[in-house]
């Protein structure tokens, strides 16, 4: 499977979106400081995330969610 996830930092308050095959593994990751954007950001929580069976569909959602009229569907409809 292939995850498209939000997550909110604890410090600020802000999202973050990304994609992995493991969420688990790459929440870790960006609360041990482990990618340049989360590391001034930890700790985060997973604000929503959502399961694809094909990697195209999840990097699909993923640039949609990172557009302008994806950023209004997010903060209306999953955050």
């Amino acid at each position: 499977m292939h995850y498209v996830y939000i997550l909110k930092s604890q410090k600020d308050g802000s999202f973050y979106i990304g994609m992995t095959e493991d969420l688990k593994q790459r929440l870790t990751e960006h609360n041990q400081h482990c990618s340049t954007y989360s590391s001034s950001k930890a700790p985060f929580d997973i604000a929503w995330y959502s399961a694809f069976t094909t990697k195209q569909l999840a990097i699909n959602f993923e640039k949609y969610l990172k557009s302008s009229s994806g950023f209004a569907f997010r903060n209306k409809h999953l955050i």
